[in-house]
């Protein structure tokens, strides 16, 4: 198995409560990782996260509308902070696009609410599709709720009803030319919606 170099979190984003934002720095001092916080005059707060090996990362958090946001990205050779990221994003539902970069090619996650939703493996140029998250059960139901097609099809069917009720009630031959050819356009329709 190929040896990670790096992992490089890009546009990351976290919203954190107050509490979240404990049980996020605890989740690093629980492994060993010391952190300094530095509170600023705004509120915002600066955190640098550094482990046993000189490793370091540091992350800003801006508070709004009563949550910390933290928007940034940092490139992490140490597995135990690049693993502690993954599993801070995931655990706090944040979204991230990560490079996993190995000797050869790369790696890339994207994260949407805590949730790998696209792998992609990079080799210079050539670009190829690991994993794409599909919500198969969502498409479905969009699919079961558009009624559009059903609504056309029954309005069809009236039109058909009048016309043909108008084409017994008239006698005239050129009316019921008309009414036949109508007819014809419909039924047309019909068999394309309901194909």
């Amino acid at each position: 198995m190929a040896q990670r170099l790096a992992t490089e979190y890009v546009k990351t984003c976290l919203q954190l409560t107050e509490a979240e934002m404990f049980r996020f720095f605890q989740m690093f001092v629980d492994h060993q990782v010391t952190l300094q916080v530095k509170v600023l005059e705004n509120g915002n707060q600066e955190v640098v996260f550094q482990d046993g090996a000189g490793q370091e990362i540091v992350l800003s958090f801006e508070k709004k509308s009563g949550l910390y946001e933290c928007t940034g990205s940092c490139r992490l050779s140490n597995t135990l902070l690049a693993n502690l990221m993954r599993k801070a994003v995931s655990e706090f539902k944040g979204s991230a696009t990560v490079n996993r970069i190995y000797p050869s090619y790369t790696m890339v996650y994207y994260y949407e609410r805590g949730t790998v939703v696209k792998i992609e493996e990079v080799k210079g140029q050539l670009l190829t599709v690991i994993y794409e998250y599909k919500d198969t059960i969502g498409l479905m139901q969009q699919m079961f709720q558009k009624r559009e097609v059903e609504q056309e099809i029954e309005m069809i069917y009236d039109q058909i009803n009048h016309l043909l009720d108008l084409r017994n009630m008239l006698q005239q031959q050129e009316e019921h030319q008309q009414i036949d050819t109508r007819l014809n356009e419909l039924t047309h329709r019909l068999f394309i919606l309901e194909a």
